[in-house]
């Protein structure tokens, strides 16, 4: 009886010893560059994430900014994004309220700014040349920072980077494809 208790407990404590040579031996042999965890440092200040959101979300976030922005403007208006971007609002001519829509086409830009083409416009039944309208709203309407009207180029220009948010954040356009509902943007996030 003696010997199997022996036997089995030199063959377990021999297990044990070639376990602990083992797990040394792992510990002791350098890893290759492949397998170590680098750490890396930002090559800018920054700390990228990509969000995707939708029209839906993006017209409530839109307009809740808007209102915050242009809370002491004398008029009111408001962006719908569907197809293409919409703003609706009102002008006062002889002192009566005219409806204001003007439809824009979005475009991306590589700079992370955003371009909104004018496409079409209509000022109750009044044919307005764009140019004149662009410049009254540029004029009268109280326009959030980065939101730059361009009415000879028929433009309005959206400087993302202007744009305040809390705690420094950026925010730069990546795709804007309305037709497919297609929205994502780079939230830059300061690391210091």
């Amino acid at each position: 009886m003696k010997n199997k208790w022996k036997t089995g407990f030199f063959l377990l404590l021999g297990f044990i010893v070639i376990i602990v040579i083992i797990l040394l031996s792992l510990i002791m042999i350098p890893a290759d560059e492949k397998g170590k965890i680098q750490q890396t440092e930002p090559n800018n200040k920054n700390v990228t994430f990509e969000v995707k959101s939708n029209k839906a979300d993006l017209n409530v976030l839109i307009n809740q900014y808007i209102k915050k922005e242009a809370a002491d403007s004398p008029i009111e208006y408001s962006i719908q994004l569907q197809d293409e971007v919409e703003l609706y609002g009102t002008l006062q001519f002889f002192s009566q309220e005219v409806d204001l829509k003007l439809t824009f086409e979005p475009e991306a830009l590589e700079n992370g700014d955003l371009v909104l083409k004018q496409k079409s416009i209509s000022v109750g039944s009044l044919p307005l040349p764009v140019s004149y309208v662009l410049k009254f709203i540029k004029e009268n309407y109280k326009l959030p920072n980065g939101v730059d009207i361009q009415p000879n180029e028929k433009n309005v220009y959206v400087n993302m980077q202007q744009i305040k948010l809390k705690s420094d954040v950026r925010i730069k356009v990546n795709t804007f494809d309305l037709k497919n509902d297609d929205i994502t943007f780079l939230i830059l996030v300061p690391v210091e």
